[in-house]
């Protein structure tokens, strides 16, 4: 059966192209599955035993209802940083998960973003298992949503409307220039820089089997894939890539489930464009079939609670 997938206008048909180049940051797409700065993982002995039956459908915000950082959208706003959004996202979600409930916060972004010199380019793009090798060896603090004043590091790259061109839209701002790495708290002014710092035991890229039970048993992903330019059009049902769309460039999302729509599976990824994309901020892409290169291009690592 044919996949699904509905277009829409998400972003405004005029929409400079160097604006929307400006929403995708990802080096972490994997061609031929091959490694890139990090082992392949494909067991683990807290996974499920064999007779363990996978579910069909599964939803990591309805599974873990506890945890409110799952299904939460963010907006990137006019800068390349997907690649720290997907990572943060997955990590702020296990931290949540491995503490039942403990830690039910978003780990700092900005942070992320423009303190870890060997991840990448800030708002120029970044690849994910660097990411988490970040998170293994330096840790990353709080820090929630621009203008949130929740946690140490909130996020300082304003959102924008990613599909109008009203006032505040992309287009209609520059493109966000690289922050300076600020090592102290301005958030929340009450925590402590230092000691707020959380980790990941490891850091590492899972194979196509590996996805669904690493999931079930840690959380969220993060997973990247190359962005056609049909892509930005997806308002609902299962994405695929139509046979003469153009290449744009790599893009990081955060993997939350999966599931069978209309006799075709699918992986569930929350996007960082903003509630207004897609299908409140969420898409459904294909799975089993490598599209766009996502089952071969997911990073993960497990938090010390």
């Amino acid at each position: 059966m044919q996949p699904t997938g509905l277009a829409g206008e998400n972003f405004d048909p005029n929409t400079p192209k160097e604006v929307i180049f400006n929403l995708f940051g990802s080096k972490g797409v994997r061609t031929n599955g091959k490694s890139i700065l990090g082992p392949e993982k494909t067991y683990d002995p807290m996974y499920p035993r064999w007779y363990f039956r996978t579910p069909k459908k599964f939803d990591a915000r309805k599974y873990w209802r506890h945890c409110k950082t799952i299904g939460t959208v963010r907006d990137q706003g006019n800068c390349g940083s997907c690649w720290a959004f997907g990572t943060t996202g997955a990590f702020s979600d296990r931290l949540c998960i491995a503490s039942k409930g403990k830690y039910n916060q978003l780990v700092s972004t900005e942070e992320l973003t423009f303190c870890c010199r060997n991840c990448g380019y800030g708002c120029n793009g970044g690849l994910p298992i660097r990411a988490w090798l970040y998170f293994r060896s330096h840790g990353l603090v709080s820090g929630g949503d621009y203008n949130s004043a929740e946690g140490c590091q909130p996020y300082q790259v304003a959102p924008c409307h990613h599909h109008t061109k009203i006032e505040g839209s992309c287009d209609s701002l520059p493109r966000e220039k690289n922050h300076k790495c600020i090592k102290k708290c301005y958030g929340n002014k009450t925590i402590d820089y230092n000691s707020d710092h959380v980790k990941t035991k490891d850091a590492y890229y899972l194979s196509f089997g590996a996805i669904q039970n690493d999931v079930l048993t840690y959380g969220p992903v993060e997973a990247s894939f190359l962005v056609y330019d049909d892509f930005l059009h997806y308002k609902s049902g299962v994405y695929s890539k139509t046979e003469n769309a153009t290449l744009l460039s790599g893009h990081s999302v955060k993997l939350i489930g999966w599931g069978v729509e209309d006799g075709v599976d699918y992986w569930l990824m929350v996007n960082s464009w903003g509630h207004e994309w897609g299908q409140n901020g969420l898409f459904k892409i294909r799975r089993g079939t490598n599209e766009c290169g996502i089952d071969n291009s997911t990073t993960g690592g497990v938090p010390y609670a």
